[in-house]
């Protein structure tokens, strides 16, 4: 089952610079902060920093949770989905996929023990 948003992904080409620029934005400082990802806990929910990517306006990579996702991955891509991005462990027992939807966009699973749903707002 789909439990709703859970996090963000934007690329950037200069994390260092897009780290602080982020921590001003939202007044918090990240509580991930790997070389290949820094994630800040923004409201209950996640906005993540990747490296190495290419920013666009045509949008960012929206990870929607679940409890089980290779059983997610298996029943998408059931239903017409396929592998874009295999699943990764990205450290601190969180997992994340990247799905093709049949239309041409990505569809991101994450698993994140640590999310907490009572912190949404």
């Amino acid at each position: 089952m789909i439990n709703g948003l859970r996090t963000v992904a934007y690329p950037v080409k200069d994390l260092t610079a897009a780290k602080e620029w982020y921590t001003k934005v939202f007044g918090a400082a990240p509580y991930f902060d790997q070389p290949f990802y820094v994630g800040f806990s923004i409201g209950g929910f996640e906005l993540g920093l990747i490296p190495d990517g290419t920013p666009g306006t045509t949008g960012s990579t929206v990870y929607w949770g679940v409890d089980d996702i290779e059983a997610e991955v298996a029943r998408i891509t059931a239903l017409g989905a396929n592998i874009h991005g295999a699943i990764q462990d990205v450290g601190e027992s969180i997992k994340t996929v990247e799905l093709a939807d049949p239309f041409g966009n990505v569809l991101g699973l994450i698993y994140n023990p640590h999310f907490d749903l009572k912190a949404v707002r």
